[in-house]
């Protein structure tokens, strides 16, 4: 019934879940993995990996990096449009 023209995956699990096989974020993140049924569905990081990274991590390159993930699967809606 719900055809989404973009699914984002938010962590491993959710990208388990919807290609049906083990995904590693750090090789897949930034990129369109096609669904199945022919979906593009981009992976990043699910949101609580940035609440949780230790205080010697860079935390603001790596939201930054979640927001450009983010941007690019939203781009690439308009580009296909």
């Amino acid at each position: 019934m719900v055809r989404p023209r973009l699914v984002i995956a938010m962590g491993a699990t959710a990208a388990r879940s919807l290609t049906g096989k083990a995904m590693t974020i750090g090789q897949e993140r930034g990129r369109a993995v096609l669904l199945a049924d022919g979906t593009p569905c981009w992976i990043t990081v699910h949101p609580s990996y940035l609440l949780r990274l230790p205080p010697e991590a860079d935390a603001d390159a790596e939201f930054s990096r979640y927001v450009a993930d983010l941007r690019k699967a939203a781009s690439s809606l308009v580009q296909a449009a």
